[in-house]
């Protein structure tokens, strides 16, 4: 709707009329279809990413989603056996589950985490942990018990089953299997860097059940960061017994690094772990500015949730970013009702205005940052 606001006005049926930037998208006279025929022919067939509202970082992006697929389609194609001298496939599968059992990622303990943690009407945060270590704990045991199984395959101990053969070959391509994908949050990290994050995650459960509740909370390593938001709008309601269907968060990006914080504040929460894509942030004017040159990603500053009843929505100087879990930008529904990629919207301080024949049905929306298509992850894919 953002592209069309700029093109369906009646400025269109002008034959001067200015299609994109650049003297090559002027609006065609009319004519002919031959004539439009020529016209489009005329054309540039790799446009410059302006053309479509973005930033010439998406050429950089465009060509690494390019090659990433490429990559993946020469891996489905290489031959399923070794030969010549070198180590077999099987001992280089081998080597590659040892070293991740080797990680020795064992089980909550629930029932201790439970008693130090019980339920509270006035602490939600106690129940979202016992959620999280529940769901890990899910993972961690089929993550340990199909390794195990590989490897007593790979022995001939047991039947080599074709899920065992799938999980092999994916650890032989670096990929994660698909048995694990099923039981684990969405990423699109390869398997070195989605074993790095699941340690990350694992150490920062850990230190929560160990140390307490987190001054800031790394968004990235909840399994279900939408449970933890409910959780504390939960508690800003049940504080100040206010109905929580009135509460609301208000972002505020601080000054501080992404983790930088030692005491959490008296209501909401710190949150840290966002890239930010399609953009940059000034930490000094504290708005979004254009991205720099060949900087896809930045790791976003810490943003202090703060929850408020009744907030009136702001209707100017924002740009309510999407922020997801995975690049991919897309998700389906789960049984909660939440949305398997998508975590929230933040509103993040603009000074792009709302311009156009129609901005007055795009009031508080920067149709700058939407053509950048500016969002923030949780996750990276490397």
């Amino acid at each position: 709707m953002t592209l069309l606001r700029d093109i369906v006005i009646e400025d269109i049926m002008a034959d001067d009329f200015q299609l994109a930037p650049g003297d090559l998208y002027l609006s065609p006279p009319a004519g002919s279809v031959s004539a439009y025929r020529t016209a489009i022919a005329a054309l540039p067939l790799d446009p410059h990413p302006n053309v479509f509202g973005l930033h010439e970082n998406a050429e950089i992006t465009c060509a690494q989603t390019e090659t990433n697929e490429l990559c993946q389609i020469m891996l489905s194609l290489q031959p399923k056996s070794s030969s010549g001298g070198g180590k077999s496939r099987e001992e280089e599968i081998g080597q590659v589950a040892v070293a991740l059992q080797e990680r020795n990622l064992g089980l909550f303990p629930l029932d201790e985490i439970s008693r130090k943690y019980p339920l509270s009407y006035e602490q939600s945060m106690n129940t979202v942990l016992t959620q999280e270590c529940i769901r890990y704990n899910k993972l961690l045991a089929i993550f340990n018990s199909s390794l195990a199984e590989l490897l007593k395959a790979l022995k001939g101990l047991v039947v080599m089953s074709s899920e065992l053969e799938d999980m092999g070959a994916s650890l032989y391509a670096n990929q994660v299997p698909k048995f694990w994908s099923r039981h684990a949050y969405p990423s699109l990290k390869p398997l070195g860097a989605w074993m790095s994050d699941l340690v990350q995650r694992v150490e920062f459960i850990q230190a929560w059940v160990k140390s307490g509740t987190p001054a800031a909370f790394w968004i990235s390593g909840f399994f279900f960061p939408q449970a933890f938001l409910t959780g504390t709008l939960q508690n800003y309601a049940r504080k100040y017994k206010v109905a929580i269907d009135t509460v609301s968060f208000r972002f505020d990006v601080l000054d501080v690094g992404p983790t930088a914080s030692d005491v959490g504040p008296s209501d909401g929460c710190y949150i840290h772990g966002f890239f930010l894509e399609g953009a940059s942030w000034d930490p000094i004017s504290k708005i979004l500015i254009e991205a720099k040159p060949k900087e896809l990603y930045m790791q976003f500053p810490m943003i202090w949730l703060d929850p408020q009843v009744d907030r009136p929505l702001p209707t100017s100087g924002v740009y309510s970013c999407p922020a997801y879990k995975t690049l991919t930008r897309a998700g389906t529904l789960s049984t909660t009702g939440h949305s398997t990629n998508f975590v929230l919207m933040v509103e993040l301080p603009t000074d792009q205005p709302c311009t156009g024949t129609f901005s007055r049905y795009c009031e508080g929306f920067a149709p700058h940052w939407i053509k950048r298509a500016v969002a923030l992850f949780c996750s990276l894919n490397y």
